[in-house]
């Protein structure tokens, strides 16, 4: 072997080892938006706070994969599509670890959520909006791997419908707050999950234009679809 094959496959186990990271704490972020549903809709506080501890997990993984992407920089001098590859997994990166903060305000509100005036109904619809979120995530890891650009390109689409779910639910909540003031206060707290679960969707779709990016050279020129104006954003600040 000479030098020069030798330094391509250092450089390959480099990426493989990156990679292999940035599922790894997929996997966690993954888990964490299905447990932080769970725990909402079954009043799991237990749970809830899982969750919560869990998020230190994928916050050390994303800090492992700076590292290990400095170093291969460093060491390697990438160039071209080399550089584009690891400057893409360290945004997927970061994406995740947002995800992962999301996911732990999600079960820290479940945890208030218990203690208060229960409403009817929204649960089980802010659980299919995580499960759909949850499974654009999967699906996105999925195309990373692959090299999958259809693929990811199908998950910026399925944006649209997590932004009517969401929608759907800001105008439920509204009509339960005007019904009966003592709704208010727990409707806002579930109008904050909608809206978290809402913006995890939106950094997986920035995760799927990043694979597209990497593997075309270009970001996606086509606008992705919105639903109708996504409303209430201000409420959910935290």
């Amino acid at each position: 072997m000479n030098k020069d094959t030798h330094i391509a496959s250092a450089y390959d186990r480099d990426l493989e080892t990156i990679q292999t990271l940035v599922m790894r704490m997929g996997g966690l972020v993954e888990q964490a938006i299905v447990d932080g549903a769970t725990s909402l809709l079954t009043s799991d506080v237990e749970l809830a706070e899982k969750v919560r501890a869990g998020d230190a997990a994928i916050d050390a993984l994303e800090q492992t994969i700076n590292d290990e992407a400095t170093r291969t920089i460093a060491l390697r001098a990438p160039v071209s599509k080399d550089l584009r590859v690891i400057l893409a997994t360290l945004r997927l990166a970061a994406s995740l670890e947002r995800i992962g903060d999301y996911a732990k305000n999600i079960a820290k509100r479940t945890k208030i959520l218990v203690e208060m005036r229960t409403i009817s109904g929204p649960d089980a619809a802010l659980r299919r909006m995580a499960r759909e979120v949850q499974v654009m995530l999967r699906d996105t890891l999925d195309a990373f791997v692959q090299a999958d650009v259809a693929k990811a390109e199908e998950v910026r689409q399925r944006d649209f419908d997590v932004d009517q779910m969401y929608n759907a639910l800001f105008r439920e909540f509204l009509t339960f707050m005007m019904e009966d003031p003592r709704n208010i206060t727990p409707c806002m707290h579930l109008h904050f999950i909608a809206k978290n679960t809402e913006r995890m969707g939106d950094l997986v779709t920035n995760m799927a234009e990043q694979i597209i990016y990497l593997n075309t050279g270009t970001m996606p020129e086509e606008a992705r679809l919105k639903g109708d104006n996504v409303v209430g954003g201000s409420l959910a600040e935290d």
